[in-house]
């Protein structure tokens, strides 16, 4: 089925970022680099409401796509990629440099899992599992990317 005839899977594919052959991940991403261009201008309530929800979202969209593959997490689905990355660069200038640190750092966090990502894709449901190890990953990395930001600024 094609996916743009099923917006579940348009969406989980990361609007067809998803399926390139080679780190759908990192490609899945760029969309949360653009939509940070747009999203990073807005109220801190606002941007982390559209964040939230998208992570609301996010759980049925990738659970059900994940059932129409029948695979646990299948690569091509990057929903969770770009709400990780959005979580990542909260705050950050909108500049090049910026979001392309937040990019190696996020991307960095997501694909070496350490405590407690790796736990987290295991600890819940499918839907869950897909969107929360990102989420942890996204924190770590927003983490990293303020002190180094704070320490830039001494």
């Amino acid at each position: 089925m094609p996916i743009w005839k099923y917006p579940v899977h348009l969406l989980a594919y990361g609007f067809g970022t998803g399926l390139v052959p080679v780190a759908p991940g990192s490609f899945g991403t760029l969309v949360g680099v653009a939509l940070y261009r747009v999203m990073g201008s807005l109220r801190p309530l606002h941007y982390w409401l559209i964040t939230a929800l998208m992570w609301i979202v996010g759980v049925p969209i990738c659970e059900q796509t994940a059932a129409d593959l029948g695979a646990h997490d299948p690569g091509a689905i990057v929903w969770d990629e770009i709400v990780g990355y959005l979580i990542a660069v909260y705050g950050l200038p909108r500049r090049w440099g910026w979001l392309a640190a937040g990019f190696v750092v996020y991307r960095l966090f997501d694909v070496w899992k350490p405590y407690p990502i790796g736990v987290t894709e295991e600890a819940f449901g499918v839907g869950v599992s897909i969107m929360a190890d990102d989420v942890v990953a996204g924190m770590y990395a927003l983490c990293v990317l303020h002190l180094v930001r704070w320490a830039l600024k001494r």
